[in-house]
């Protein structure tokens, strides 16, 4: 017999769909699969089919693909199809033949679900296939996310068979005299997947008989874990993560305040792409290394004095732009520099991003580059010369600062400005200044 009212006591406590919704059953012809639809129709949900030949294991992905469209035709529900060339994907993508195909296929699912107006996604995952995930994402390792196990709602697929295990499904199957069609790779051992479904759940379930169960009550413990530590997280970002100048910085005082700070520092950071051994080394040098830069994939972070700097990397740095007296702008990775020349001794105070200089010592083509190891200037105000890291570390500018800041360099060589923050006292405005060029900085 069916079990229609467990079906849709579970799909109503998980608020999976409703009667209203039209819903497309992902469909491969196993017995899970052909469980789900058969299980659809009996309890008057609105439905379509969908299936996918990966073409790996001709004639029988063709056997698969003629079969559920028998079974569409069987239920009188709509029928979807495509052929994918798998091995041709996973060869462009460099990606492993599973890969390619779970790419594929959910791609496909999201297209004929936005064409035919289905609002969610059926697939027939059961409780077997949650603890084969728990097991997979230890052995690979995992966060605390990865032993919620699979999910009965993630955005628009749902799986409404996770109420039975994989010993209930074919016991449902085999009463019902259901028919169904048998994937041979399931029973092969090549895939992590399945070593774990047919040599290490077998060895559990004999220290533990009621193996399912005893993972299901595990599951909602740690699913309410989950929601417990970012409901903290969520807390800890508004409180720690300062947003300044488009940096975001985090003081290192409140995080060596933080129990238990590994964990909660790397769910801090892992919204910018930071692992868990980057968060590691990070922790050690909190203390002992300041200066020391991490890098993401789109994100570097600053062990600053006093405080973390994530900032967003550059898509592109340029090495240094020219230019020539008639040029009255230019655009210098994220600045923007205007030139104006004036005849008059005009002279710019209080304003960090302009300075006005003596036109007449100004040797073109000018360059505006970053600032190199050796660069020296005579700062505004000293007779000395002073090199320009040292300047930095004076006026305290962040070190991963040091290379956005733009360089305004003369012909000869000599640095007239360093960009925001002091021009070189050999250009400045004298007595003697008949015509100026005023260069002023905008960041885009």
């Amino acid at each position: 017999m069916l079990p229609i009212k467990r079906f849709v006591d579970f799909i109503e406590q998980n608020t999976l769909f409703t009667p209203a919704n039209k819903i497309l059953a992902a469909v491969s012809g196993g017995m899970d699969s052909v469980l789900m639809v058969h299980l659809l129709k009996a309890a008057g949900f609105n439905f379509g089919i969908a299936h996918c030949n990966f073409k790996l294991r001709d004639p029988e992905a063709n056997t698969d693909q003629e079969f559920t469209r028998l079974l569409a035709r069987q239920l009188g529900v709509s029928f979807h199809t495509v052929n994918f060339d798998t091995k041709q994907y996973a060869t462009d993508n460099k990606v492993s033949i599973q890969m390619a195909a779970r790419d594929m296929r959910y791609q496909w699912f999201a297209q004929i679900s936005q064409s035919a107006g289905y609002d969610v996604i059926a697939l027939a995952h059961h409780q077997n296939d949650t603890i084969e995930t728990i097991l997979l994402n230890l052995t690979r390792g995992t966060g605390i996310a990865g032993l919620h196990g699979i999910l009965p709602k993630n955005g628009q697929l749902v799986r409404p068979l996770l109420f039975l295990t994989r010993h209930e499904i074919h016991t449902i199957i085999t009463s019902e005299d259901l028919n169904y069609v048998e994937d041979a790779s399931n029973a092969s051992v090549k895939y992590a997947r399945n070593k774990i479904r047919h040599q290490i759940i077998p060895l559990l379930k004999e220290l533990n008989p009621n193996l399912e169960a005893t993972f299901e009550n595990n599951l909602r413990n740690f699913r309410d874990m989950e929601v417990l530590l970012n409901e903290k997280v969520d807390v800890l970002k508004k409180e720690l993560l300062i947003q300044h100048d488009g940096e975001v910085h985090i003081s290192i005082e409140q995080i060596e305040e933080l129990s238990p700070k590994r964990l909660l520092l790397f769910k801090l950071l892992h919204d910018y792409g930071f692992i868990e051994t980057v968060v590691d080394d990070l922790i050690t040098a909190l203390a002992k290394h300041p200066g020391r830069v991490f890098e993401s994939a789109g994100f570097t972070l600053l062990v600053d004095r006093g405080k973390l700097i994530i900032s967003p990397k550059a898509d592109e740095i340029n090495a240094e732009i020219i230019i020539n007296k008639n040029d009255t702008s230019i655009v210098y990775n994220s600045y923007k520099l205007t030139l104006l020349h004036d005849d008059s001794a005009l002279i710019i105070r209080d304003n960090p991003l302009a300075v006005s200089v003596d036109a007449e010592l100004l040797v073109y083509p000018l360059k505006l580059r970053a600032w190199q190891q050796g660069d020296v200037f005579y700062p505004l105000g000293m007779k000395t010369r002073q090199k320009l890291s040292d300047f930095f570390i004076h006026e305290k500018v962040p070190l991963h600062k040091k290379s956005k800041l733009p360089i305004l360099v003369n012909g000869n060589g000599d640095i007239i400005w360093v960009g925001g923050y002091r021009p070189d006292e050999r250009y400045k405005v004298s007595n003697n200044t008949k015509k100026v060029t005023i260069f002023e900085l905008y960041k885009l």
